[in-house]
């Protein structure tokens, strides 16, 4: 039994750098391989001992609710009128609490491990408080909240810093007698470099700084496994690589139900893991481990570089290809010589030579010969604007974004880097310079010239 019983999620945030996929869903609950970031959260939490869940919610509560539906344990859901940071929404959680508690941000993409390594140490110990950091590795301290260790202890923390070498993942552990640092938070970090400017939000990163200002020791354990906070857009794609290698790695052998079919005539290199009702027909070519769930179908020469995820009822047909590492949601259509990299909500269809890279949201419908630029012409990476603010993404800066129930007309071009909004159109022949908000439709203005034309034009 662990020393934690009770884990806090907070999942009431806006999400706005996250845009488009912040619009109709809280970010919490954007699938990575085909399972809800939430919903993974929670049911390793429950895996690990927690007999309490509480959810701290606000903005897309609906969709917070439906992720966790069937949870099996205590689940409580608490209501934040407003998003005022972090720090007040694990107050709001742990407001009853007289024991240890865990603290989770909801749109994390971690792996069980951490989570275990950091229950584990501080159970050991107990201090006042305990903080998973990870890396920076090739990312921009500028961009995170940054930690600085000594050892196992945390020495100070400093918003958007210049320099650092770590981060915090948004994980913690906490006694109960942590809980006047939450509630006394300033309601801003003040630990920044000259110049900074922070946003009006209680962090607990703060709460943290204030707890080693009066001489407490907090933990820090260095996450031992892969983690992604899903920020903004590219990290979704970052963080579907890490997941399905993740599987991958810990695939031994095939699983296939009694009621999946595998044609003699199809060619696979990989390990399967095969769904009721599925099927593999003849001329496909599976190269990689590949996760079929139920009612999905392959047939007429579909080509998938895996590892790939491929959800219910979803049909790939007529030498479509799916790119390794790509995790396609369910009821989806792929056929006629259609390209597929990335990650793909439920009911997408890209068929008649379609060529995709990036993510797509939910029910998007792409016009015959639709086409994403992903290499520039300098070979560099697209710089972003987020709020305002220009970056340059450590992955996936040049992939295309498809925003929820939008779509494309017939030879519709999308440049590198591009967000197309919520319920949006990119009309037929229109080539997408610029990013296009929700509720948006682009069409090309189309100039003719009309002239006399016969026989006599070639010399008759």
């Amino acid at each position: 039994m662990p020393s934690i019983r009770t884990a806090i999620i907070l999942a009431a945030g806006q999400g706005t750098r996250f845009w488009p996929y912040n619009v109709v869903r809280q970010k919490a609950t954007f699938p990575i391989a085909n399972v809800p970031v939430v919903r993974r959260l929670v049911d390793d939490l429950v895996g690990l001992g927690m007999e309490r869940i509480v959810v701290v919610v606000g903005m897309g509560e609906a969709s917070v609710r439906a992720a966790l539906h069937g949870v099996h344990g205590d689940l409580v859901f608490v209501r934040q009128p407003s998003p005022e940071g972090t720090a007040a929404a694990a107050l709001l959680g742990a407001q009853s609490l007289d024991e240890d508690f865990l603290v989770v941000s909801g749109d994390v993409v971690t792996a069980r491990e951490n989570l275990a390594a950091l229950i584990d140490r501080f159970a050991q110990d107990r201090p006042l408080a305990a903080a998973l950091i990870q890396p920076l590795g090739d990312e921009r301290p500028q961009d995170w909240l940054v930690a600085f260790p000594e050892g196992e202890i945390l020495r100070g923390i400093e918003g958007h810093s210049r320099d650092g070498a770590h981060r915090l993942c948004g994980i913690y552990a906490f006694r109960p007698e942590a809980l006047p640092y939450l509630r006394d938070n300033p309601g801003l970090v003040t630990r920044v470099p000259v110049g900074g400017m922070p946003p009006l939000e209680a962090e607990i990163a703060q709460s943290l700084q204030m707890m080693i200002d009066e001489g407490q020791s907090i933990l820090v354990v260095e996450a031992p496994g892969h983690h992604v906070d899903l920020d903004k857009p590219w990290h979704i794609l970052e963080a579907n690589y890490r997941v399905i290698a993740d599987m991958s790695a810990r695939l031994e052998t095939d699983v296939i139900a009694p009621t999946a079919r595998v044609h003699d005539g199809a060619e696979i290199h990989g390990r399967l893991v095969l769904g009721e009702n599925t099927f593999i027909g003849n001329r496909v070519v599976i190269d990689g481990d590949l996760w079929l769930a139920d009612g999905a179908r392959i047939t007429n020469g579909a080509i998938l570089k895996g590892p790939v995820v491929v959800g219910r009822e979803t049909k790939l047909r007529d030498y479509c290809q799916i790119g390794g590492y790509s995790a396609l949601g369910d009821r989806g259509v792929y056929g006629h010589g259609a390209e597929f990299s990335g990650v793909a909500l439920d009911t997408v269809y890209a068929y008649h030579y379609c060529e995709i890279w990036g993510v797509v949201g939910q029910a998007v419908d792409f016009g015959a010969a639709t086409v994403c630029g992903n290499l520039r012409f300098d070979d560099g990476e697209t710089v972003w604007r987020i709020k305002g603010r220009p970056e340059v993404p450590s992955h996936a800066s040049n992939a295309a974004y498809f925003g929820d129930f939008s779509r494309t007309g017939v030879n519709a071009i999308i440049m590198p880097g591009r967000r197309i909004g919520v319920y949006s159109c990119v009309g037929p022949g229109v080539i997408l310079y610029e990013d296009l908000p929700d509720r948006t439709l682009i069409t090309a203005k189309q100039e003719l010239v009309t002239r006399p034309w016969g026989p006599e034009r070639y010399g008759w």
